[in-house]
């Protein structure tokens, strides 16, 4: 029933996101490992790192197309 539960969402997953996945592989694995040493979650800790590694590679797209990190305006709260 797992498996059945894990091939779904990423099924849902993939076809959600575009075809882009730079940085969501890397962190999917990550994240997978991690997550199935600290307590068995490895599906759980695949998402997680897969959404890391997605919002890392477009902040290093941004710094690389020139726009450097976002900066907060003087009074914003983050």
């Amino acid at each position: 029933m797992k498996t059945l539960a894990a091939f779904l969402a990423i099924a849902v997953l993939a076809a959600a996101t575009p075809a882009d996945a730079k940085g969501c592989l890397k962190g999917a694995v990550v994240g997978g490992v991690a997550g199935h040493y600290a307590g068995h979650h490895g599906m759980l800790g695949a998402l997680a790192g897969c959404a890391y590694g997605r919002h890392r590679a477009n902040e290093q797209d941004r710094e690389r197309q020139g726009q450097g990190p976002r900066q907060v305006p003087a009074g914003e709260k983050l």
